[in-house]
């Protein structure tokens, strides 16, 4: 049988935006990523069994000195183009959907939604090193290691460890679209400009596909409505308004606790729409800006179709010990 395979992405432009000016937001820099790559292959020694792991290539080459410093065999660079944009994450998950058991990955929200294009069913370990993120989780390299080689090697069943995460789409009338992994939100800018979203009155509204007082950005104000765990196939539609006459307090940022005014929301099947009208609004995914819309409305609803998110406390409680 085929030596079981972790793959690891390391996004070298996580955490690295206006954020970290403006708010609190930790900084995640290029040391510390490879520190933290290099962890992993300290976790696959976790199992018994032998795991081999491929690190995708990147334009700060941490995957690449990963590899070239391992002292152990079965460690390899996949070999995928270099662009040093976003697609870089989808050619590596694509590949990895074909070899992987697992992937470890170290980025944001919009690392991991780049991951999602092209992962498949391949369980995934997000690791944080973004800015807004809702999705990956705050790990040491060495765990999430641990994690990715018991899951590969099906100590801890993928089936029982990872859940398929929603996401969310926003279409305009004309046909474009914007997909988000926790979500999609609606800004009253007319222009994309800056990326990160500073000001949560610039919101008029979006869905989330998990919400929780402990999220960030539209995520978190969502949570202080009701709570939506992980891998719920639903959503949450928010109508915002800063003159409404509700207001929740939220963290719309990393350092920053405001109160936000909410019109209206409410909970929506898998596909079904809640509708905008806008005259002139952007489209934002996961807490950045991706297209500008005028005169339009803009559907918005939770697809259950989005990456196995795979829970780091499940696979500890299933990991094998000597007492079983």
């Amino acid at each position: 049988m085929p030596t079981p395979t972790v793959g690891v992405v390391v996004n070298p432009a996580a955490g690295r935006d206006v954020r970290r000016l403006t708010g609190s937001a930790s900084v995640s820099d290029t040391y510390g990523k490879r520190r933290a790559a290099e962890c992993v292959l300290a976790g696959l020694d976790a199992v018994d069994e032998p795991v081999d792991a491929v690190f995708a290539p990147d334009s700060s080459r941490i995957g690449q000195r990963a590899v070239e410093e391992a002292d152990r065999s079965g460690v390899d660079v996949l070999d995928v183009e270099v662009e040093g944009t976003g697609a870089d994450t989808r050619r590596a998950a694509a590949a990895f959907r074909e070899t992987a058991d697992a992937v470890v990955t170290f980025g944001g929200d919009g690392t991991t939604r780049d991951l999602a294009v092209e992962i498949g069913d391949v369980p995934v370990i997000a690791v944080s090193t973004g800015t807004n993120n809702v999705v990956p989780t705050m790990a040491d390299g060495t765990v999430a290691g641990a994690a990715a080689a018991f899951v590969a090697t099906g100590a801890a069943p993928a089936d029982a460890v990872a859940t398929r995460h929603t996401t969310v789409t926003a279409e305009a009338a004309d046909g474009r679209s914007v997909r988000g992994l926790a979500t999609v939100g609606l800004v009253d800018r007319s222009f994309v400009g800056t990326r990160a979203i500073l000001d949560p009155d610039d919101f008029l509204g979006g869905m989330v596909s998990r919400a929780s007082r402990g999220d960030i950005g539209l995520s978190g104000i969502a949570g202080a409505c009701t709570h939506l765990a992980p891998g719920t196939p639903r959503g949450i539609a928010l109508d915002l308004d800063p003159d409404a006459d509700l207001t929740v307090s939220a963290i719309t940022t990393p350092g920053v606790v405001e109160d936000v005014g909410v019109a209206d929301w409410g909970r929506l099947d898998p596909d079904a729409e809640r509708t905008f009208a806008v005259d002139e609004a952007v489209v934002s995914a996961d807490g950045e800006r991706e297209l500008a819309v005028q005169d339009t409305t803009i559907a918005v609803r939770p697809v259950a179709d989005g990456p196995r998110i795979v829970d780091l406390d499940a696979v500890f409680e299933r990991a094998p010990t000597i007492g079983e």
